[in-house]
């Protein structure tokens, strides 16, 4: 039984090994080449930025070394358990270039990726290629302690690491060498592998304060989201209790009338039903006053800005609205901002007593 799990133990370890001196060439292979391809398109896309050239190409080029990023990420957690977090910033789906590009680049989140690109192709290089040295390397010197000696001295002093070898006995060191490259390959390749991801963490990794500043922008965001909503929903249960629900109440209660009328007064009971008639019209106009105001078709149709435009128009008081966006923003953003500026221009109608309003709408920093 001891011995079944020595053995199991012994070809467990051994596959880990081969794995990662496989995959760490596999890295070594692909980082530098690809990571002096990205760098160079990423410098000459943001060199033609100018001309305007680059506003077109950058965020192409930014999106590709993203997804090596990407897959990077996704390699270091598959292979050696290391999670490596990113913290990118959102953008809007229909931004135009400008504001893209430039989005991107402000992101601290790419600067990392592009900072990652220069350590992969030097540190990251070495730390890949090690495992598979140390594990493959050491063969060349039991060959060469088996007689590969003599065809490659042929030339001269052969050597093999700090090896000199000249004859059988140098080659025999060559050897020795070789077995403590096999040893530390036994030891190290996995971990290796691992620092090589770790070293892609440091680098790539937002770290903890840059994530705390974006978790407390989300909670703050989304505090004043629930806000909006809740007032929101006041508004509509107001709407309907002023509204729709008042003169629901008051068309049943005609409707008891008219009932009561219909032998005794059948005239009253007709000048009645058409007064009903016109109540019920006016409660399903207000109906879709409400429904509009919940999600206006405008809003979906053509954005926040013209949707704003549009509760200007429909005020008592003169307002004038100034948009300055670079392009949409996600469905349910759109939607806050909305109803928060409703209710807004509402209260200053109310009770601000202005003769004027003003409503600006532009995005400031970043597009967390």
């Amino acid at each position: 039984m001891t011995t079944n799990t020595n053995s199991g133990s012994f070809r467990t370890r051994a596959r880990e090994v081969l794995l990662a001196a496989v995959r760490g060439l596999v890295l070594a292979l692909v980082i530098l080449p690809l990571s002096v391809l990205c760098i160079t398109l990423t410098a000459v896309s943001v060199s033609l930025i100018p001309i305007g050239v680059g506003i077109v190409t950058t965020p192409w080029v930014l999106d590709g070394v993203r997804e090596v990023a990407d897959v990077r990420r996704r390699l270091a957690y598959e292979w050696c358990g290391v999670r490596i977090r990113s913290a990118y910033r959102a953008l809007p789906a229909d931004a135009n270039p400008w504001a893209r590009t430039f989005g991107m680049l402000r992101d601290p989140q790419v600067g990392r990726d592009v900072l990652w690109l220069f350590t992969d192709m030097t540190a990251g290089f070495v730390t890949a290629l090690l495992p598979a040295v140390l594990l493959f390397y050491p063969f060349e010197g039991f060959a060469v302690a088996a007689g590969l000696w003599r065809v490659l001295t042929l030339g001269g002093t052969y050597w093999y690491g700090f090896v000199p070898v000249t004859g059988q006995a140098t080659a025999f060191g060559a050897a020795a060498t070789a077995a403590v490259l096999l040893v530390g390959a036994w030891h190290l390749c996995p971990r290796l592998l691992t620092a090589h991801f770790r070293l892609t963490r440091t680098v790539l990794d937002p770290g903890k304060g840059e994530l705390a500043e974006r978790v407390k922008v989300l909670t703050e965001t989304r505090k004043d989201a629930v806000d909006t909503s809740a007032a929101e929903l006041r508004r509509i249960e107001r709407d309907l209790h002023d509204g729709a629900q008042a003169r629901l109440v008051a068309m049943g209660m005609d409707l008891g009338t008219i009932e009561m009328l219909l032998d005794k007064d059948p005239e009253k009971a007709r000048q009645l039903l058409a007064q009903t008639r016109r109540a019920s019209v006016e409660a399903l106009g207000e109906l879709r006053d409400l429904v509009r105001g919940i999600h206006p078709p405008v809003l979906a149709e053509r954005g926040l800005g013209d949707a704003v435009r549009a509760l200007a128009l429909r005020l008592p008081v003169p307002a004038e609205v100034t948009v300055e966006l670079p392009g949409r923003a996600d469905a349910p953003v759109e939607s806050a901002a909305y109803f928060a500026v409703s209710e807004v221009l509402t209260n200053a109608v109310k009770h601000s007593g202005a003769d004027r309003i003003w409503v600006d709408l532009h995005r400031t920093t970043g597009y967390a």
